[in-house]
């Protein structure tokens, strides 16, 4: 095996994760593939086997243990890079309706071929997201959408929060934050029609710090968001 069995197994039971050894086998050949793929494109610079198993696998199936994520459900990934944590939560249940998006092409080819191999489904879209939030496929039709460190939680937000169904929950991942972010992140989320409900803190297994901030839908987006990117950069929420 290119990863250790061990180490995913235990990895994923610190977030409560029970895999399967066909699991276990897929994210071993998703870590293969990603190492091989990497060396010709630039994916992540993360590419040793302990470093993908706990920062990117374990570090995307802390949304298992922390967001109440049934079976079935519309998941979003918004600027899913390498594919995390869409590709992760979609190898632990494959009954989810997971759609990753990024503006990066060559990123998502990977992704396309990572998944084909393991017999995997999902839609991978190659599209910003603030025109995926303008699109009526797309917009107000997820269960749960999420992001992880893909940029400051105010800008992320006008993002994200357009394609969260009215009752949905937007699950952003970050890192350790500023209290300065945090306070402008958080007043976002409030102007723009969501209800915190939870912040939760915690360490993957390497002891780096995490956070997700769990807010829900109360109201339809008003229309004039997602503005366009330069708006949305130069004067955010």
């Amino acid at each position: 095996m290119f990863i250790s069995r061990e180490l995913m197994l235990s990895s994923a039971s610190y977030f409560g994760v029970s895999l399967t050894d066909n699991q276990v086998d897929m994210f071993d050949s998703y870590a293969k593939m990603l190492h091989d793929y990497n060396e010709k494109v630039n994916l992540t610079a993360i590419t040793d086997p302990d470093g993908i198993v706990i920062k990117h696998f374990a570090d995307s199936l802390a949304l298992f243990k922390y967001v109440d994520i049934k079976n079935g459900m519309k998941i979003a990934d918004v600027g899913t890079g390498a594919g995390f944590p869409g590709s992760a939560l979609l190898i632990a249940d494959n009954s989810l309706k997971v759609t990753m998006f990024d503006a990066v092409n060559k990123k998502l080819d990977f992704i396309r071929y990572a998944l084909c191999e393991l017999g995997l489904c999902a839609d991978v879209v190659h599209i910003r997201a603030e025109d995926a939030g303008r699109q009526k496929e797309y917009r107000e039709t997820f269960d749960i959408v999420t992001a992880r460190a893909v940029a400051q939680l105010r800008i992320l937000s006008e993002y994200c929060v357009p394609l969260v169904k009215v009752s949905g929950v937007f699950a952003p991942m970050k890192g350790e934050i500023s209290d300065e972010e945090k306070q402008t992140g958080l007043s976002a989320l409030n102007n723009i029609g969501m209800k915190l409900y939870d912040t939760v803190s915690y360490n993957i297994p390497t002891g780096e710090a995490r956070n997700i901030f769990l807010s829900k839908k109360l109201s339809h987006t008003s229309p004039k968001y997602p503005r366009n990117s330069a708006q949305i950069s130069k004067k955010p929420l």
